[in-house]
C-alpha cells in the first residue's frame, strides 16, 4: 500500500525552506523592491545598493558601493548622519525619519527613512540597513492642503471684512434717519448710502454664488447673437460712477465700420467686462487711464481692458484667475473685494468657448486683460417684431402673510407691502403662521425657508393641507438661491422662489399675477 500521509521527520525539507534558498529569496525581494534598500558600515560606507536605490538617487550600484553615504546627503544636513550612526551603535532602530536627500543630478528629494542596526551571529552591531521611500508627492499634497487651509482662513477674514465694511455706513445712515429733525437732504443722503452699500453686499454674494454654480455646472447660457459694442458700453455704464469718482480717463476703441458679433449670453458677457473694468478702476490710482477696445482677429473677436494701475507681480501672474486671489498690496492701497471677480471672468469666458489672459510688466506698470471669443460673423439677422401687449395697470391689493423668524426682516418687508396698499400680517414661526391662516385667509404667503422648529418647506406642506390652502400663492423668500434649493422649494409646493435681498419690483410683479387679489377699494367687501 502506498503511504500518502504526512512526510516523516527523516524526509528532506522542501527546496524553498533551505537557508540558501531563503537567502536568495530575500535578496530577490530586496532587489525588486520599489523602495531604496541600502546597507552601510558603522563608519557610513555603502556596502549594498538595490535597484530601488538606483532609481531614487540616480547612482548605479557600481558607483555607490564603497562610497560614503554622504554622497546623497546635502552638505548642510550631514550632521544628521553623525547623529544617526551614534544611535545605531547604541542598538536603536530609527523609524519613518523624514528628511531631504540629494540625487546624483543635484535635485533634492523628500524621503522617509527607516534604519535598523545589523548584528552578527554574536549579536555585535557591525552596520546598518536603511529603507528610503520617496515622499515628495505626499509632502506636496500636505503643503497644498496647508496652503488651501491658509487661503480659506484668509478668505473668511476677508469676507468678514468686506461684509462689515458696508454695515458701518448703513448703521450711520439709520441713525441719521432716526435723528430728529433730519432734513430732506439728510434723509436722501442716508437712503442713498443704504442703497449703495446693500447693492455692494449683494454683488459680493452674487459673485460667490455664480462661481459656485459654474464650478458645479449649474449655469446655463441664454445664447443669442450679441453685439460686442453694446455689451462693452453696458459694462462701462455699470462702472460709470466709480470711474468718474476716481477721475479716470476712459477711452473706448471700437470698430466704426461695422459691429462685431459673438454668440453668447449678453447678460453674462456684460458681467465679464463689468468685472474687468471694475478691476481696472479699483486698482488704478485717481486720474489713471483705462482703455476698452475690441477688434476682429479672423475667426475670433479680441476684447482688451487695459489700465495704468498697480500692475501684477510676475510671481503672482500664474494664480491671477484662481479663486480668492488678490495681488499683494499695502493695506492703505487695498480696494476691497473677495478675490472672486477674475475667477468668475475666467469661468464665464470658458463657458463661451473663449479664453482670457492677463499681461503686466510688473508692479506700477499697469495691466491688460485680453478676452478672445469666437466670431459670430458680420451679417446681423433681422429680429422678428414682437407684439408688445400692455397690461392694464390694475392696482391690486392682496392679503399677504409674511413669515420669517428674523423679526426685522419680517417687519420691514411687511411695512413696504403696507405702504404699497396691501393688507399684511406677520408671523415669526411655523405654528404661529398656521394659526393665522383661518383668521386672516391670505392670498399670498411669503415664507422664509430656514426657520427653526418648522422649516419653510414643512410650513408649505402644512399650508397646502389646510382648507383652501391649495389656493394660496406660496413664495419662498430666502438666502438660499442655488438650483438645488429652488428645485426643493418647487417640490414642497412653492409657486415662486425669491432670494434675499428681494428686489421689491420683482415681488410686486409676482403679486400682480395673483388673480385672487382685488383692485383697490374692493378688498373690504370680500
Amino acid at each position: 500500500m502506498t503511504d500518502v500521509g504526512p512526510s516523516s521527520p527523516s524526509s528532506s525539507p522542501p527546496p524553498w525552506a533551505t537557508p540558501q534558498t531563503a537567502q536568495a529569496l530575500l535578496a530577490s525581494i530586496v532587489e525588486s523592491s520599489e523602495d531604496a534598500i541600502v546597507s552601510k558600515t558603522l563608519e557610513g560606507r555603502i556596502t549594498s545598493w538595490n535597484r530601488g536605490a538606483e532609481r531614487l538617487f540616480g547612482f548605479t550600484a557600481a558607483e555607490a558601493i564603497g562610497q560614503p553615504i554622504t554622497i546623497v546627503i546635502p552638505e548642510e544636513l550631514r550632521g544628521e548622519e553623525r547623529a544617526i550612526l551614534q544611535r545605531l551603535r547604541q542598538g536603536e532602530r530609527i523609524e519613518h525619519y523624514e528628511t531631504v536627500r540629494q540625487r546624483k543630478d543635484g535635485r533634492r528629494i523628500e524621503i522617509s527613512l527607516t534604519i535598523s542596526p545589523l548584528r552578527d551571529a554574536a549579536g555585535t552591531i557591525f552596520g546598518a540597513s536603511k529603507v528610503a521611500r520617496d515622499i515628495g508627492a505626499q509632502k506636496e499634497a500636505e503643503r497644498a492642503l496647508i496652503d488651501a487651509d491658509r487661503r480659506k482662513d484668509e478668505f473668511l477674514a476677508l469676507l468678514a471684512h468686506e461684509l462689515r465694511n458696508p454695515l458701518g455706513p448703513i448703521r450711520h445712515a439709520v441713525n441719521i434717519i432716526r435723528s430728529q429733525p433730519a432734513t430732506a437732504a439728510e434723509l436722501e443722503w442716508a437712503v442713498n448710502i443704504i442703497d449703495r452699500q446693500t447693492a455692494h453686499m449683494t454683488r459680493l454674494v452674487d459673485d460667490l454664488l455664480d462661481v459656485s454654480r459654474i464650478t458645479r455646472g449649474r449655469i446655463e447660457l441664454r445664447r443669442e447673437r450679441v453685439d460686442v459694442g453694446a455689451v462693452l458700453r453696458n459694462a462701462v455704464e455699470a462702472n460709470r460712477a466709480m470711474i468718474e469718482k476716481s477721475g479716470h480717463h476712459l477711452t473706448m476703441d471700437l470698430p466704426l465700420a461695422e459691429p462685431l458679433y459673438v454668440d453668447g449670453d449678453a447678460a453674462r458677457l456684460t458681467q465679464v467686462f463689468a468685472n474687468l473694468i471694475d478691476n481696472a478702476a479699483k486698482y488704478t490710482d485717481p486720474g489713471g487711464r483705462i482703455t476698452v477696445g475690441a477688434r476682429r482677429d479672423g475667426p475670433t473677436v479680441t476684447i482688451g481692458v487695459t489700465d495704468s494701475g498697480i500692475g501684477i507681480p510676475a510671481e503672482e501672474m500664474p494664480r491671477v484667475f484662481e479663486m480668492f486671489t488678490q495681488a499683494s498690496q499695502p493695506l492703505e492701497r487695498s480696494k476691497g473685494g473677495l478675490g472672486v471677480g477674475l475667477a468668475l471672468v475666467e469661468r464665464l469666458v470658458r463657458l463661451h468657448g473663449g479664453t482670457v489672459t492677463a499681461r503686466s510688466e510688473g508692479p506700477g506698470k499697469g495691466s491688460e486683460f485680453i478676452v478672445q471669443l469666437p466670431n459670430a460673423g458680420q451679417r446681423s439677422p433681422v429680429a422678428p417684431e414682437r407684439a408688445v401687449v400692455e397690461r392694464p395697470a390694475l392696482d391690486h391689493r392682496c392679503r399677504i402673510l409674511v413669515v420669517d423668524d428674523n423679526h426685522d426682516a419680517a417687519d420691514s418687508l411687511a411695512m413696504l407691502l403696507r405702504l404699497s396698499g396691501h393688507d399684511v400680517r406677520t408671523a415669526h414661526d411655523g405654528p404661529e403662521a398656521v394659526a393665522a391662516l383661518s383668521a386672516f385667509q391670505p392670498d399670498v404667503a411669503l415664507l422664509d425657508l430656514g426657520m427653526p422648529g418648522m422649516t419653510g418647506y414643512e410650513l408649505a406642506g402644512a399650508i397646502r393641507r389646510q382648507p383652501n390652502g391649495r389656493d394660496i400663492v406660496l413664495v419662498a423668500v430666502t438666502g438660499w438661491g442655488q438650483e438645488d434649493y429652488r428645485h426643493k422649494s418647487k417640490e414642497a409646493g412653492f409657486d415662486h422662489h425669491l432670494t434675499k435681498p428681494v428686489e421689491f419690483d420683482v415681488l410686486q410683479a409676482v403679486l400682480k399675477q395673483v388673480t385672487s387679489c382685488l383692485p383697490e377699494g374692493r378688498l373690504a367687501a370680500r
